[in-house]
């Protein structure tokens, strides 16, 4: 099951009926008024929203991962009561299922405020990366032994205490690489201001890994350290000095409009930046604004090209705009990526549903722990004999 749910996350979709559905629920969400969930839709959009779980069904692999789950389900329902034949239910009706449900409303709304969504969760970001050649070599050894496992603890202690050291005598390299050590822990016990402090001497003298650091950190949801204005300044000052990431950033910064003033004229000029060093994930970005028509002209051939390069650069979702403008369709963006944006959300709540066993032992809830124990007294157990069981590796886990 968990093998199905993680397809479900990773591939691609074309699912027009599906896609049509949630756009029609897009148009109908325009009329809904105060909190847009489930509960709170008329019965034709709850009917709807049901309607599009179960057209994603349709897809093998949902199908397949759903039947596993049910399967699954009713080995443990023959535990508690008798063995019976049992229907399964349509996916949407499945009440363990039931964030799917807003899953699907979620991306409907995304769709009616014409949303840009950025489909990088995979990116590898190199953006932070240093390269060693402008580095001291005393900085490089202690960075090395205090990053080395191998070595004992204590020894890599005194490697950080000396880049500490460093750092307050300047080095700029040893700033970045302290900085970095107490934001993200590890080494050191995480201090998000000491990090800030760090970072922002590294930064001021022109370390674009330490810049874009500084600037993710200051966009972080650190409520210490939140300050976007500080955030979008340190970023543009690292796309100055050549880091594309910080670039492509800045791109999606001003696209969201959630840090700064919303600006897709400023996105494309930053992400032009990035894709002319190869970056995939700006690439995918500038061919959707030339799809839409958003901060540069409307341009599909614009748009193909960009698709292309980011495709071959290892991006699949742009495989699904390539296939679309082959086909001479005429959809927007979003409209086009709603089925797999949902199968990732689906793959993610049927991952979330699957019953890991942990090492402690067998996980039940209270409900039917206390079913279990009456049927167990009923056939002549002492009432805490379950006791003797946690001491031999089982554990009741209550919810």
């Amino acid at each position: 099951m968990l093998e199905l749910a993680k397809a479900m996350q990773e591939m691609t979709c074309d699912h027009p009926e599906a896609e049509q559905m949630i756009w029609d629920l897009s148009q109908q969400l325009g009329q809904v008024s105060g909190k847009k969930t489930y509960g709170y839709l008329p019965k034709p959009m709850k009917k709807l929203v049901d309607e599009i779980i179960d057209q994603m069904v349709r897809l093998p692999t949902v199908d397949a991962c759903y039947q596993t789950w049910w399967e699954l389900q009713c080995q443990v329902e023959d535990y508690y009561s008798e063995e019976k034949k049992r229907i399964r239910p349509p996916l949407s009706q499945q009440k363990g299922f039931r964030q799917i449900k807003n899953a699907v409303i979620k991306e409907a709304e995304h769709i009616r405020i014409n949303k840009v969504s950025f489909e990088d969760a995979d990116m590898q970001d190199s953006g932070e990366q240093i390269s060693t050649y402008d580095m001291s070599y005393e900085c490089q050894e202690l960075q090395s032994v205090a990053n080395d496992e191998s070595y004992p603890l204590v020894e890599r202690d005194e490697a950080a205490e000396q880049l500490e050291q460093l750092a307050d005598a300047g080095d700029a390299h040893a700033q970045y690489i302290i900085g970095t050590a107490y934001r993200d822990g590890g080494l050191l016990i995480p201090d998000t201001v000491k990090a800030q402090k760090l970072l922002e001497r590294a930064a001021e003298q022109e370390i674009d890994a330490a810049q874009y650091a500084l600037g993710n950190l200051y966009l972080s949801n650190d409520a210490d350290i939140h300050d976007p204005a500080k955030g979008i300044y340190w970023l543009k000052r690292s796309a100055d000095n050549g880091n594309d990431y910080a670039a492509y950033r800045l791109g999606k910064e001003y696209l969201s409009g959630e840090n700064t003033v919303k600006n897709a004229a400023a996105a494309a000029e930053y992400l032009w930046q990035a894709v002319n060093n190869g970056n995939a994930y700006a690439q995918y970005l500038l061919g959707k604004l030339y799809l839409m028509g958003e901060g540069v002209p409307k341009d599909t051939d614009a748009a193909y090209k960009w698709f292309t390069k980011a495709y071959y650069g290892g991006h699949t979702y742009a495989g699904i705009f390539m296939d679309s403008i082959d086909r001479g369709e005429q959809r927007s963006p979003s409209v086009m990526l709603a089925a797999t944006r949902l199968l990732y959300h689906m793959g993610n709540i049927f991952r979330d549903n699957e019953p890991v066993p942990v090492a402690t032992g067998i996980q039940i809830d209270r409900k039917r722990l206390q079913e279990l124990q009456r049927k167990r007294i009923a056939l002549g157990h002492k009432p805490d004999d379950h006791e003797l069981e946690q001491q031999q590796g089982f554990s009741m886990k209550f919810h």
